[in-house]
């Protein structure tokens, strides 16, 4: 996978990015004529594009109600201290874990910022006491329940 791309983005490579993030399920067909190509060439810009690292893969969003998911909690975390070793521990450690749908090392009044799926509240609780205050370094947390999904996803926002 190469961050650099060895020529950068024109317009339908941008066109092409747009509706496989809209709908990474569009035939190769369809999308040539979303993007006014023609098959061969639509199929070889979506294989330079995933080589070069723009496409990281393609999957299904799912319900988390219908999932016993539909809880999401943020929780703050703090380590005990602050060193290469213990950010180790604690990334290895998470990236396993269960319900933890995102892990975002922050700057700021607490190191991590966590994005935790959970059936209900005591379902979080129990995962909060078994399984979060038991992970490499954490010596608190703040948790905050989300009431209302307003908006949710990781579109990436695709200049031009």
């Amino acid at each position: 996978m190469n961050a650099d791309p060895a020529r950068p983005l024109d317009r339908i490579d941008r066109n092409i990015l747009r509706a496989l993030q809209a709908d990474g399920r569009l035939t190769n067909v369809a999308l040539a004529k979303q993007v006014n190509l023609s098959p061969t060439p639509c199929l070889e810009r979506v294989r330079r594009l995933e080589r070069e690292g723009f496409i990281r893969g393609y999957a299904a969003r799912l319900d988390p109600m219908r999932l016993d998911a539909g809880l999401t909690v943020f929780v703050q975390v703090t380590l005990d201290r602050t060193t290469s070793d213990i950010f180790d521990q604690f990334r290895d450690a998470v990236t396993d874990v269960p319900g933890i749908a995102e892990c975002h090392m922050v700057a700021g009044g607490f190191d991590y910022l966590l994005k935790v799926r959970a059936k209900d509240m005591d379902a979080f609780r129990r995962f909060l006491g078994d399984v979060l205050n038991g992970l490499p370094g954490v010596i608190s947390t703040a948790t905050y329940v989300a009431m209302e999904t307003v908006k949710e996803g990781d579109a990436v926002p695709i200049p031009g």
